[in-house]
């Protein structure tokens, strides 16, 4: 079994709903939630839009390997709605599920990137996941999430 934490975002609908619907999901397919951030109002980052978003951060239990993983949460942002992935263009979305960490993996596939490349550069990333997640250590940064939000 390995833990996983997961970044949740949403910007259109019923954005509580969406966060909610989500970690329902995830906690019926992917394994135990053992912890939940509250939910942060934050600004849309790398695009414009007129809708703020809602995130959250997810620790969880499972014993599927990154890559099973990566087809659920993809599966469930379908089911909910998500159209399309972000490919270097952001834009609204009903809701978004990164994996944020594998245990202590750094993988580098074309599909997936762990830890999640850009989490320490995002303050919506890291407000919730220092919630759950303080004294966790990024895999090769080798500092705390606490301490990595901090500096931002």
């Amino acid at each position: 079994m390995a833990i996983a934490y997961l970044g949740l975002g949403t910007n259109i609908g019923n954005k509580r709903r969406n966060m909610i619907t989500a970690a329902a999901l995830l906690a019926e397919r992917v394994g135990d939630i053992l912890a939940l951030s509250g939910f942060y109002e934050t600004e849309p980052w790398g695009f414009e839009s007129e809708h703020l978003f809602l995130n959250a951060a997810v620790k969880l239990r499972t014993s599927f390997p990154p890559l099973e993983l990566l087809r659920i949460t993809q599966q469930i942002e379908k089911e909910l709605g998500r159209t399309e992935k972000s490919n270097g263009a952001y834009h609204d979305r009903v809701i978004d599920i990164d994996i944020l960490l594998y245990d202590n993996e750094v993988l580098r596939l074309p599909e997936l990137t762990l830890p999640h490349p850009l989490m320490q550069e995002r303050k919506f990333v890291m407000d919730p996941l220092s919630e759950i997640a303080s004294f966790v250590v990024h895999p090769v940064l080798k500092e705390r999430m606490i301490d990595l939000k901090e500096r931002l």
